[in-house]
């Protein structure tokens, strides 16, 4: 449905994006990952159209982005960071406004934006001005706009950037719903909430793709050791030193006590290692019996830090 071609962006003496190359298949929800200033917004830009590339191509459904950029826009909506509102306008009015622009007939309008309102839940607030809704409200706005005309493909620029806590859940769960019928580029700073919505990620750092894989497959790719928690009855700090005696062991950590007379901890070990007979025996003969163990996963931030961290320092 998407695909980026060795595009390279200056911006005079700054290289904003470097060479990068991705697809994006029919049906996919990924996730577009960087730290600010890595050129993510860049780089969606340019899919949309906004602004052209010094280098390559990208195209949308067959439809190159510079030869058909017409053909382009038609099958893209684009929300950015900033929902594109004016601010003096009736929700109404806007919606309509952005219906004369993506020419949607007169005769399917009406029905159209009650779906379209339906589905963002602005129903309720079509007759407020824009600049009198929330920032919750106004993002939902930009959204809708994003969906007039039933676009194939929806690129998302941090979607629940300052929203509440209520307000990230139920857009969070908008979008779930949205993958299901639209290809979906994802960007947002907040990770979880990539891994709980997104198929895949793909993470740009200093204008290059780092990685570009299902969570799964990344996590296997650059995760170097193992880790668990552990809960062990009259834990104190000469349980740290047994437990880092354990050949394959290479952190332990105390997490404090969680339930009374336990020390809870955090183990960390090379990833080929099994140290859990060893963790076993080790705490049986010294009387102090293990009441809870589990693996610890890998997250969408411990991979997000790894690519890109430099020099031990992350660049977050």
């Amino acid at each position: 449905m998407i695909k980026v071609e060795n595009i390279t962006k200056r911006f005079g003496e700054n290289l904003a994006v470097d060479n990068v190359s991705f697809e994006v298949k029919k049906g996919e929800v990924v996730g577009f990952l960087g730290r600010n200033g890595a050129g993510k917004t860049t780089t969606m830009n340019i899919i949309t159209g906004y602004i052209s590339s010094s280098e390559g191509n990208a195209s949308v459904d067959g439809h190159d982005i510079l030869v058909e950029p017409l053909e382009v826009k038609k099958k893209i909506g684009y929300l950015p960071e900033q929902p594109p509102l004016y601010l003096d306008m009736v929700v109404d009015e806007y919606l309509n406004f952005c219906c004369d622009i993506k020419k949607i007939s007169k005769d399917k309008r009406k029905s159209h934006l009650v779906d379209v309102c339906d589905l963002v839940g602005i129903s309720h607030m079509r007759k407020r001005l824009c600049k009198n809704l929330s920032k919750g409200y106004r993002q939902r706005v930009g959204l809708a706009q994003a969906l007039i005309g039933n676009p194939e493909v929806l690129i998302l620029d941090e979607p629940t950037v300052g929203l509440d806590p209520r307000q990230i859940i139920e857009i969070r769960n908008l979008i779930k719903d949205l993958g299901k019928s639209h290809t979906v580029i994802l960007s947002s700073h907040i990770l979880h909430e990539v891994a709980d919505v997104c198929e895949r990620v793909i993470i740009i750092d200093q204008g290059k793709i780092v990685a570009k894989d299902t969570l799964e497959n990344l996590a296997n790719s650059v995760n170097e050791i193992s880790r668990m928690t552990v809960r062990i009855a009259d834990g104190n700090k000469s349980t740290r030193k047994v437990i880092n005696d354990i050949p394959g062991v290479s952190y332990v950590e105390e997490l404090g006590s969680r339930e009374e007379n336990s020390m809870d901890y955090i183990i960390e070990c090379e990833k080929k290692s099994d140290i859990r007979r060893a963790l076993f025996n080790k705490m049986a003969s010294s009387g102090k019996p293990i009441l809870m163990s589990k693996p610890m996963d890998v997250t969408l931030e411990d991979i997000f830090l790894q690519l890109t961290t430099e020099d031990g320092e992350a660049k977050l």
